[in-house]
């Protein structure tokens, strides 16, 4: 008798647990901070209110509809109105709407309490990348599109994006963070509105220039996060991932002391395990020592591929044909969506390259443009010396513009 129990109890489990994993799949994630966990809470409540509210309002209409059918009463009622249903109808959504409110206010209260924070991170977009700086650690980045995403999706490139792990969603520089640390994130924007916004955390703001939003996280699980710019910044909108590291915080006090160079941090330790996604999200640790080797040779390979040493870079006489072959690769990825592949620009606020002033007058003055910014253009330090260099000398001889090279021992000599 058990054994004829056993397997049909065994069949509906299975069926619940894969009917739970297909509903979890199309559902809104649960995330690893509290907040998160807390906005999917109301997210289910209110989920299923709506559904009780559908079934009874349907259930009414179907129930009308056959029991005052013609065939079976074919004589209507005479009254006009009830004040009973006029105040059910009334009280009970307000009712619902007070229910729904109240744990929904302790929520937007604890999503706004940024206080206590551990640490603050600021962030900037920028069109189209963001900058991060660690509050009070002397320390910032820049993290953009990697180079395996941004040749793939380049028109012409022939490269099968589904080939491309995490394709859009993977950057150069990730954010690291500790887990069990409240973070507070100060927003910002250098040119137009962007949103911060990485799901697993449960919040996303607005970053707009001349403001500063806030929010906070505490992260309770080692892993890799991925989010993406969710406001229509520009044409380029769809390359501004955000990838969010936590891990441990003795692992990210290494890192970050590696990171700063202070004196006695072990570099090769202080790089953060490059933990492995799930596909549910979550991660779990592999070998630092490993994962250090293998990005330091996938770096070595990418650098020889790309550009050369920073102190080479600035030291070489580079010939004009490879300086325009280089630019023109560098204004393509950051330059062409203000300034058109004509050179045209769009004016006002990106004026026409063509027999511009700056691109036509002194190399120095354009170059302390490409790396300070100027208006709306942000500013473009994070590029190397050889390919400020190379964008520089591109648009200075394109567009029938003749106004000579520059060098990357002039770019070097200009950075703060």
């Amino acid at each position: 008798m058990r054994n004829w129990l056993a397997a049909p109890l065994l069949w509906m489990t299975a069926l619940t647990v894969q009917a739970e994993a297909e509903v979890a799949k199309w559902n809104m994630p649960v995330g690893v901070t509290e907040i998160s966990r807390e906005v999917h809470g109301l997210h289910m409540l209110i989920f299923w209110v709506v559904v009780a509210i559908g079934v009874g309002v349907f259930a009414a209409f179907f129930y009308s509809i056959w029991a005052h059918r013609r065939s079976r009463n074919p004589k209507p009622a005479t009254f006009h109105e009830s004040t009973t249903v006029e105040i059910v109808w009334t009280v009970l959504p307000f009712v619902i709407l007070i229910a729904m409110a109240i744990p929904a206010t302790g929520t937007l209260i604890k999503i706004e309490d940024s206080s206590d924070a551990e640490m603050s991170i600021k962030v900037t977009g920028y069109q189209w990348m963001w900058g991060y700086e660690y509050v009070g650690e002397d320390y910032s980045f820049y993290s953009r599109l990697d180079r395996d995403s941004d040749r793939a999706r380049q028109v012409g490139s022939g490269i099968d994006p589904s080939s491309v792990d995490n394709y859009l969603l993977e950057v150069d520089n990730r954010l690291v963070v500790p887990t069990d640390t409240k973070i507070r994130f100060l927003l910002t924007s250098n040119d137009v509105i962007h949103a911060w916004w990485v799901p697993a955390l449960g919040m996303k703001r607005d970053a707009i220039p001349g403001f500063i939003n806030e929010m906070w996280a505490r992260i309770d699980e080692p892993g890799v996060y991925r989010g993406q710019c969710a406001e229509l910044c520009g044409r380029d909108h769809g390359f501004m991932p955000v990838v969010v590291e936590a891990v441990p915080p003795a692992e990210f006090e290494a890192w970050l002391a590696g990171k700063r160079g202070d004196e006695g941090s072990d570099t090769a330790a202080s790089e953060p395990v490059q933990v492995a996604e799930a596909d549910t999200g979550t991660a779990t640790a592999t070998d630092a020592t490993e994962v250090a080797a293998a990005d330091a040779d996938a770096d070595a390979d990418a650098d020889a591929e790309a550009e050369a040493p920073a102190d080479d870079a600035a030291s070489a006489e580079l010939e004009l044909a490879a300086l325009m072959e280089t630019g023109e690769k560098v204004y393509k990825t950051n330059c062409v969506a203000c300034h058109q592949a004509s050179g045209k620009g769009m004016p006002p606020a990106f004026p026409s390259l063509i027999g511009s002033a700056v691109v036509t007058g002194d190399p120095t003055t354009q170059i302390e443009q490409v790396l300070n910014g100027k208006n709306a253009m942000p500013p473009f330090g994070h590029l190397s010396d050889e390919q400020i260099a190379a964008v520089v000398t591109y648009t200075r001889n394109s567009w029938d513009n003749d106004s000579g090279v520059v060098q990357p021992a002039d770019v070097a000599a200009l950075r703060q």
